[in-house]
């Protein structure tokens, strides 16, 4: 038996599934970007007149991806302590690895944090102009 969420205050799901669902004790959540609710924008990026990116800050976009995981796990009925593992995607390894990984220790790791098992990958791209989306699963028990 399954339970699915949707999130009032993260931003909508760019396709036909749900925030996050639950199913026994974990919470799977669906791939979170960036963007913000009820708008295109993206925090730290700028897009040319046919949509394009011209730039992007990926501090930025770290810090408003784990704002919006925080968002639905908590409408989910979670909380940020209660995820177990983090899949990562990135669209360019290279210029955005080191600055993602020293905020990524800021909030995930050490002390009274989730310190949950993480795999980051590179991919071509994200459905959105976007450089970050976190794919999440917690303990919802």
């Amino acid at each position: 038996m399954s339970e699915t969420f949707e999130s009032t205050r993260a931003p909508e799901p760019v396709g036909a599934f749900p925030h996050a669902k639950r199913v026994g004790n974990l919470l799977f959540l669906s791939g979170i970007g960036p963007r913000k609710r009820d708008s295109k924008e993206i925090p730290g990026v700028t897009l040319d007149s046919a949509g394009n990116i011209v730039s992007y800050d990926i501090a930025k976009q770290c810090h408003a991806v784990f704002e919006n995981v925080r968002l639905v796990l908590e409408d989910a009925g979670a909380r940020w302590n209660d995820i177990v593992d983090v899949t990562v995607f990135l669209t360019n390894m290279k210029k955005d690895f080191a600055v993602y990984n020293k905020l990524y220790a800021e909030h995930f790791a050490g002390e009274g944090k989730p310190n949950p098992t993480r795999t980051t990958i590179e991919i071509g791209a994200l459905p959105t102009p976007i450089a970050i989306e976190l794919k999440v699963i917690a303990s919802a028990g």
